[in-house]
């Protein structure tokens, strides 16, 4: 067994480097967007331990939208590229590029355990030129291919020593070959079936056991002639180390993705959703069509997806004679690899191993995998493929008339593998580039490319950014829908058009994209949210809260979600919600312990129940948190004011006035309780002054100004005030009715000869009726969410004093309170933010540099 020489080494990277040099010119494209653009992961500010808690995109294994790919080593090297070089794509596919050399070398090592010198060589020139790797080489996501690749050659390095001279186990190889299958597997999935490879190899190569000789030892055991021979119990001991090793890297593997399958679309693999028998027979057909692209790889695409392979959908398809003659072929040379046992035998059953088992995975045979096919999996089953080459090469040229032919011909096959591979490699220059190199895959039909979410978010992107301007909408509104209409499947772009939708008063087509959004994901809880608030903006509480509580049910602290239903309870009015609303109010704050609202709006439920205490505990908490919370503390000087404890309530007023001076509602029940409660006169009346200065069409503070006037004897002003105040309310009858009573009293007064501003006499002692509680409402929560994107708008709180009556009593002792009128929320809606001049220059450039990658995927995806 000859070793790799130098020389064989030279000759293979120089081989790599002649290939594949030009492309480091090449940039991010298609999924690198994703992988390395928008992963966070790379970024050195990123703990490193969110590796191992990420998928390879960079989305927590545990959210339902994860891809479940866990691969931590690739991602790591990721980090490493970005943190020598940031987001230089030169150094990314040069790594690739090394990497690529790497696996040649080691492949090398592993075709001389089975091919002579020359094959094996030949095998190891082929792989490194193969047209086919361009996706996994050339395409820096295809690392996972690379890294895992290296690790499952070198598993199966160490295995091959685990025999020593005496036919003994030696177990250190096999203890570094689950070390190396664990990392391979970490580097990419498919990494764990190099166990299978070792298995075929132990039994068939390293202990030279056929199938017919299997078999008649296993009826030996069975009738009881025979014991297991030492040769077999040593075979089956190695066995049963890897096999439990492996399914200990399963089980982790299980517990990492938590027991969940990705969830895929028809638009990403249209066969799996299919009936029987579509599906069965689409997926057999689909094993000839990789087989072909190892066969002649001339035509090549980056996404085969939907309409480029039409489903199989009956067994009369010719397609199916192309299914029948590739497991005819395959099966005839597994009759050959397992019936006897010469090398040529031991050849093949080994390349069959290298090409079957890693295959396995993304063979959609045993579970379906989010793509119809992907040339990028097929770089290790090429190694399996390269070899029966090599080995057909070696059959041949041993014939003597055939030798210069066979040699001729892998000449010109490395030569045209190399140039093809050289010329692909610019395909993958720009994402414009490569959608057009698609284009011609199949002639004659449009290209319907499965234009991925992260490249579709530059819509999303550009739409949000637009949408910021009011007389845009309509335009951004376009941009959703022209990425709807490009992947139909994409939620996020129904989620933000749901919330565009919203925005422009559109209730009824806002309602229908989440419900589109849910027919996709019924599992999110934030679209039931999002849903919810539509059926509040449509008047239709009942709906909302049964959309609210979905919500709850998929994620039971989903925050807004609380705070918004148990609003939602608080305003109905019924008693029988108040606990309820109270318990997920408390969550709330749990959640969230320093937003001050939901203090507030325990406070404003304890009010409603008449607890006092606590009303008053949670409103002082909410100002605590919130200096100048000006519902809260007009609430709680309201609640002093209910309870008789009106000295209390006028330093709550004044801190309120304090922040807030044109607080009107402040100011007449300051106003009320300087006149009743503490007699100053004068206190009370610049209150009023102060209510007429901001609002001289104010009723209310206008009646209580002149109830001032009544209290200080100035009859005559009195009166002129109160005509005033009818003026501007005719039809309010308790004016009316006081006018009355300060003509009856100035008349009285005349006749008896008293002066009509003196500051003595009596004044009328009948009650005038207080006003019920005034409340200001709790603020409206605009809160996004990132990767689901929650929709901004929430239920809002109750803004309307709706508890304040008039007064209506018979005499003016008493300051009247206010009218029944909206009050401002007390915090401005955290999405109308004002934004700085620097912020509107990067928005500026964020816009230009999304219209321009816009218009290179329109010219991509226009062309024929």
């Amino acid at each position: 067994m000859a070793v790799v020489s130098w020389k064989e080494i030279l000759l293979l990277t120089g081989l790599v480097v002649g290939c594949y040099w030009n492309s480091l010119s090449c940039g991010f494209v298609f999924d690198d967007v994703s992988a390395i653009l928008d992963n966070k992961d790379l970024r050195p500010s990123t703990p490193l331990r969110n590796l191992f808690l990420n998928d390879f995109w960079g989305t927590p294994m545990a959210e339902e939208r994860s891809h479940k790919s866990y691969r931590p080593l690739t991602v790591f090297t990721f980090r490493l590229n970005y943190l020598f070089s940031e987001l230089s794509a030169a150094s990314y596919h040069l790594f690739n590029v090394v990497l690529h050399g790497v696996v040649c070398v080691l492949f090398l090592r592993v075709c001389r355990l089975f091919l002579d010198k020359t094959s094996s060589l030949v095998a190891a020139l082929l792989f490194a030129v193969h047209p086919i790797h361009t996706e996994a080489v050339t395409g820096v996501v295809g690392r996972a291919e690379l890294l895992s690749s290296i690790f499952l050659l070198a598993a199966f390095l160490a295995y091959t020593k685990s025999t020593g001279a005496d036919h003994s186990i030696v177990w250190a190889p096999i203890a570094l070959t689950v070390v190396l299958v664990a990392a391979a597997t970490l580097c990419k999935e498919q990494g764990i079936t190099v166990v299978g490879i070792c298995c075929v190899h132990e039994v068939f190569v390293a202990q030279g056991f056929t199938l017919p000789m299997l078999l008649d030892t296993l009826r030996q055991v069975l009738q009881g002639k025979d014991g297991f021979p030492y040769a077999v119990l040593q075979t089956l001991l190695k066995l049963i180390v890897l096999i439990i090793s492996t399914l200990l890297l399963v089980i982790i593997r299980v517990q990492v993705i938590q027991s969940q399958l990705p969830v895929f679309t028809r638009f990403d693999n249209p066969a799996a959703v299919s009936p029987t028998p579509t599906r069965q027979l689409t997926f057999n057909y689909l094993l000839p069509v990789n087989a072909w692209l190892l066969l002649n790889p001339s035509e090549l695409c980056c996404d085969w997806t939907m309409g480029t392979i039409p489903l199989v959908e009956s067994l009369l398809d010719l397609r199916n004679l192309a299914t029948l003659l590739f497991y005819s072929f395959l099966a005839l040379l597994a009759y050959h690899s397992l019936r006897y046992r010469h090398s040529s035998a031991k050849t093949v059953i080994m390349a069959l191993s290298l090409i079957v088992l890693p295959f396995i995975p993304a063979s959609n045979l045993f579970f379906p995998v989010g793509f119809v096919v992907a040339e990028r999996v097929l770089y290790v089953p090429s190694m399996g493929f390269c070899v029966l080459v090599a080995h057909g090469f070696k059959i041949v040229s041993h014939k003597g008339h055939l030798k210069k032919i066979s040699w001729l011909m892998i000449g010109v096959l490395l030569t045209t593998h190399a140039v093809k591979t050289f010329n692909r490699n610019w395909d993958w220059e720009s994402e414009y580039t490569l959608f057009t190199s698609a284009l011609k895959v199949i002639p004659g039909k449009k290209y319907a490319t499965r234009v991925a979410p992260n490249h579709l978010n530059v819509y999303i992107n550009l739409a949000n950014l637009i949408r910021a301007n009011e007389s845009r909408l309509e335009e951004a509104d376009q941009l959703y829908r022209q990425a709807i209409s490009m992947r139909p499947d994409f939620k996020q772009a129904y989620i933000s058009r749901g919330e565009l939708l919203l925005k422009m008063n559109k209730l009824t087509e806002a309602r229908d994209a989440y419900l589109r959004a849910l027919e996709l994901d019924r599992t999110n809880a934030d679209l039931w949210y999002n849903l919810a608030i539509v059926n509040i903006e449509m008047k239709d509480p009942s709906e909302a809260l049964k959309n609210f509580n979905h919500a709850l049910e998929l994620n039971p602290r989903h925050k807004l979600a609380l705070f918004n239903s148990a609003l939602l309870m608080q305003e109905s009015g019924e008693p029988k919600f108040w606990p309820e609303a109270n318990r997920r109010f408390l969550t709330y704050v749990e959640e969230e312990p320093d937003d001050a609202n939901g203090y507030f709006n325990l406070g404003m439920l304890a009010m409603d129940a008449n607890e006092n205490a606590a009303a008053e505990r949670w409103m002082r908490k909410a100002i605590g948190l919130q200096a100048g919370f000006r519902s809260a503390l007009f609430n709680l000087a309201l609640l002093y004011s209910q309870s008789k404890r009106e000295v209390d309530a006028l330093p709550v007023l004044d801190e309120l006035l304090r922040y807030h001076p044109e607080h009107i509602k402040g100011l007449i029940l300051k106003g009320d309780i300087l006149m009743n409660h503490k007699k100053d006169t004068r206190g009370a009346k610049i209150c009023f002054e102060r209510i007429l200065r901001m609002d001289p069409t104010n009723v209310q503070g206008k009646h209580n100004l002149c109830v001032v006037y009544f209290e200080e004897r100035d009859l005559p002003r009195a009166e002129r005030c109160l005509e005033e105040t009818l003026a501007l309310a005719p039809n309010e009858e308790y004016v009316r009715r006081h006018l009355s009573i300060v003509r009856s009293k100035m008349a009285a007064m005349s006749a008896a000869g008293q002066p009509l501003t003196s500051s003595e006499g009596a004044t009328v002692t009948a009650k005038e009726e207080k006003p019920k509680r005034v409340r200001e409402g709790a603020e409206e929560v605009a809160q996004g969410e990132e990767e689901g994107r929650v929709a901004e708008t929430v239920g809002k709180g109750a803004e309307d004093d709706k508890n304040v009556r008039k007064s209506s009593a018979e005499s003016l002792e008493g300051v009247a309170v206010d009218q029944s009128e909206s009050l401002d929320s007390s915090q401005s809606d955290k999405r109308t933010k004002g934004k700085s001049t620097k912020e509107i220059k990067d928005i500026e450039k964020k816009r230009a540099a999304a219209l321009k990658r816009l218009e290179e995927i329109e010219r991509i995806l226009s062309g024929d």
